[in-house]
């Protein structure tokens, strides 16, 4: 590590603290300016926070790997999570969620099905989801973190006592910078938050920049032509993948072949469905839901979403671009003498490009905005987590009536409880991270069905939300405990064979037995009261069959008037993907210098950003400030 590149990344820390801790005395005031900035903060800083919270280390080093492998075609496989629900809450999710006008996810389906029995026991569900996440991404953080900094860092900071190794250099790294995340995120709240994220997302962008402009230095068109082929510069696909490499790099192609993904248009078929009913079930409670919770107006909720999918993809695209063109010309000749290219080979790629193939100075910039990215991801969970232990459990369950000073208190005490938590977690990674996956996907396998009926169904209830999220967790935590004693069955067992299916070709079952859930625990219980009904759907207008509640409020005011926007949304929701996609692809064929597709793209870009201008961005302008 250079003097030059260890003194930028110092500079950036100082900075960093010094601007969280600066901001934090505005958090003082309350839950409301500690966990939503007191709605005042500035919708294109929320925006940009959310961007930056969203540029994670380890989600970086994935994309890079599977850009390497899979090419222009892996752009698709972010469809896994999937990232246009960016696009649905944007067209109008973000607006539907802002008019209700509370403090966290949970405390929102209070609104929806009331505050009786089984409102709170959907409140408690989600409550609980947002809490137990909060807590496995940490662990998850903290692991990643770890390991990167080791591959990075030059110095063996493990301590010891006797020959008991107390801590790892991994695990002192990771304590080290959680640490200091930990006190601005606490100290400042939503405020420190969003300053230092600012803050790390124009230190990302620069490292962006510099790091694919330095290509463009050091590595000629020839070099890249000679290796990657017409095939993976191509984002059309069959059903098979088959042909991404050639000559002397064909056996990558075997990796391919072993990844799971290799009947491509099953996959991206299963990704569709599952992505169109996740999308519009509408973000988890986590940070992306606090930040249009934050917004001072609905209008501004709306801005602020797609300001989000605007300034996140090209710039974080041209930093993975220009890693994988050095890996490329640089790492793929040596993959293919030395062997066959594995999985393990992948995940090291952005590490191994940094420690041997980056210059001085670039290196330290680069480090900061990859440093950037775990601090704000972290410090995003960090605040959003205790929201809901302190807001929705804490103070509605058992102090309902204290001063401001004591509800910040506690929500010291409840962001430091949710970091212990994770970082304890974090020691047992070896064994959790099957855990922490079985977590995510089972409780946003039953996430979904449950949480797209809430929008678009009147009779749907309470106890309908509990059952469909619980039966959902059920049949996902089914597969997870099956997985971990598969050894056990026999060959020919189904149950060997269910243990087996991806996660994502298992969705449509993990899908039918939540709605399955939601319809029986909604039919065998009374609907929600038609108070609660009214003013949810007064408030909020969610396209859907609603006409019972509709004609109850027709009743009394014979001027309001149903959304009938469902077919406009979802034109925008569709042009709002082909917008996203060619933010993500544009980068990409600029960096692997193939002008003509980046012609084509940035045309797509433009003629897709003047539609959304007429039929979303003129709309939004006219709702009320």
């Amino acid at each position: 590590m250079n003097t030059i590149d260890l003194s930028i990344i110092i500079l950036y820390i100082l900075i960093t603290l010094f601007v969280g801790i600066y901001v934090s005395k505005k958090a003082s005031k309350g839950l409301k300016s500690y966990f939503l900035g007191g709605n005042n903060i500035k919708w294109y800083y929320l925006g940009l926070s959310n961007g930056s919270g969203m540029f994670d280390v380890s989600g970086t080093a994935w994309m890079v790997g599977i850009l390497f492998l899979y090419g222009a075609k892996s752009f698709l496989f972010m469809w896994l999570w999937p990232i246009w629900n960016q696009i649905f809450v944007m067209m109008f999710l973000a607006v539907w969620i802002r008019r209700s006008n509370i403090m966290t996810g949970s405390e929102w389906i209070l609104t929806r099905f009331g505050d009786g029995k089984a409102g709170r026991a959907s409140h408690i569900i989600v409550a609980v989801f947002a809490i137990v996440s909060a807590i496995g991404f940490i662990a998850y953080f903290f692991e990643g973190v770890g390991k990167f900094m080791t591959i990075i860092l030059p110095w063996d900071i493990s301590l010891a006592m006797g020959e008991s190794v107390l801590f790892t250099s991994a695990q002192s790294y990771a304590l080290i910078l959680i640490i200091l995340t930990t006190i601005y995120t606490i100290k400042g709240g939503m405020f420190s938050v969003v300053a230092t994220e600012v803050l790390q997302y124009g230190i990302m962008v620069i490292a962006g920049i510099i790091v694919a402009t330095y290509t463009f230095f050091i590595i000629s068109d020839v070099e890249i032509n000679s290796i990657i082929s017409e095939e993976w510069r191509n984002v059309f696909f069959g059903w098979e993948l088959e042909g991404n490499w050639t000559g002397d790099f064909k056996k990558f192609n075997d990796l391919i072949d072993t990844e799971g993904y290799k009947m491509f248009g099953a996959f991206i078929g299963m990704t569709l469905f599952k992505g169109f009913f996740a999308s519009i079930a509408g973000p988890v409670p986590s940070f992306d839901f606090q930040r249009i919770l934050s917004t001072k107006t609905v209008k501004e909720a709306a801005y602020m979403s797609g300001f989000t999918n605007l300034i996140l993809f090209i710039p974080r695209y041209l930093l993975i671009a220009g890693i994988v063109v050095i890996a490329i010309v640089t790492l793929a000749p040596l993959y293919a003498s030395n062997g066959v290219l594995t999985g393990e080979e992948i995940e090291l790629i952005l590490p191994k490009v940094i420690n041997f193939h980056i210059p001085v100075g670039i290196k330290g910039l680069l480090l900061a905005g990859l440093l950037a990215a775990f601090m704000s991801t972290f410090s995003a969970f960090v605040n959003a987590g205790p929201a809901y232990i302190v807001n929705d459990i804490y103070k509605k369950y058992f102090k309902p009536k204290a001063a401001a000073k004591h509800y910040i208190k506690a929500s010291y005490i409840a962001s430091f409880a949710v970091v212990a938590l994770g970082v304890f977690m974090g020691f047992f990674a070896d064994s959790i991270n099957s855990l922490t996956l079985w977590i995510t996907s089972a409780l946003f396998g039953g996430y979904v069905a449950a949480n797209f009926l809430k929008w678009i169904w009147w009779r749907f209830n309470g106890w309908g939300y509990f059952w469909g999220m619980f039966a959902g967790l059920i049949i996902a935590s089914f597969q997870y405990f099956l997985g971990q004693y598969k050894g056990n069955l026999p060959d020919d067992s189904l149950f060997l064979a269910y243990a087996n299916i991806p996660a994502i070709y298992l969705f449509p079952v993990i899908f039918g037995i939540s709605l399955l859930g939601s319809f029986l625990g909604t039919y065998f219980t009374k609907p929600t009261d038609m108070t609660t009904l009214k003013s949810f759907y007064k408030n909020v207008k969610p396209w859907g069959w609603w006409n019972p509640v509709y004609n109850e409020l027709k009743k009394e005011d014979v001027n309001f008037t149903k959304n009938n926007d469902f077919w406009l949304d979802m034109f925008n929701v569709v042009i709002g993907i082909i917008w996203q996609s060619s933010m993500i692809l544009l980068p990409i064929y600029l960096i692997f210098r193939d002008y003509s597709k980046t012609g084509v793209t940035l045309i797509i870009f433009v003629i897709t950003s003047f539609i959304l201008k007429k039929t979303w961005l003129d709309r939004m302008r006219k709702l009320p400030n």
